[in-house]
């Protein structure tokens, strides 16, 4: 992601995030220690023909990675999009020399919870109210070690196919970010 790319994401940012969607600001600063040799973020977009249809990025900081945010466009949900955004982020995080990575999803939103539990993402914890407005709970979902020798460091995500893992019944909290991951698509 690059400045000229901030419009066309705060469009979608708005469509996909109406109650909370980030203002320019947000990016801009993000965007800033995205480049040089102390960057510790990673932002990437997804491009159809002159549109720009998702995006997605992360924080990298201590060696550990946090999943900020990750976004399709409604009409290409169910294309394989958030998967592909969420391998970059990953790759992303295997050049920042992670250990871990570590993200909050809605309680509510069970499509893009089935996403990160294919990529080997487990359940940690709870963050009560932690989405406004709504007062919307957060799970805090962790990703472990990267993986010698499979592309990109973390491996492959399971069969799309296979059920869910159910969630806990209970946590504890996480310890990282301020602004939570928010998915769509």
């Amino acid at each position: 992601m690059r400045w000229w790319d901030i419009e066309p994401v705060l469009e979608l940012e708005r469509d996909l995030f109406p109650e909370d969607a980030w203002s320019a600001g947000m990016f801009w600063s993000d965007l800033a220690q995205a480049r040089g040799p102390h960057a510790t973020r990673h932002y990437t977009v997804a491009v159809s023909g002159e549109r720009i249809v998702g995006y997605a990025g992360l924080a990298a900081i201590g060696g550990t990675g946090d999943v900020l945010t990750i976004a399709a466009a409604r009409d290409q949900w169910g294309t394989g999009l958030g998967a592909r955004l969420l391998a970059d982020l990953l790759q992303a995080a295997t050049s920042f020399e992670c250990h871990e990575v570590l993200l909050e999803v809605r309680v509510d939103n069970t499509r893009a919870q089935r996403l990160y539990e294919r990529f080997g993402f487990e359940p940690i914890g709870f963050r009560k109210g932690y989405y406004q407005p709504g007062n919307v709970d957060a799970l805090v979902m962790r990703l472990g070690s990267p993986v010698e020798g499979t592309p990109g460091g973390w491996g492959h995500p399971a069969d799309p196919a296979a059920p869910p893992a159910p969630l806990p019944a209970q946590g504890t909290p996480g310890t990282h970010g301020t602004q939570g991951t928010r998915t769509h698509g």
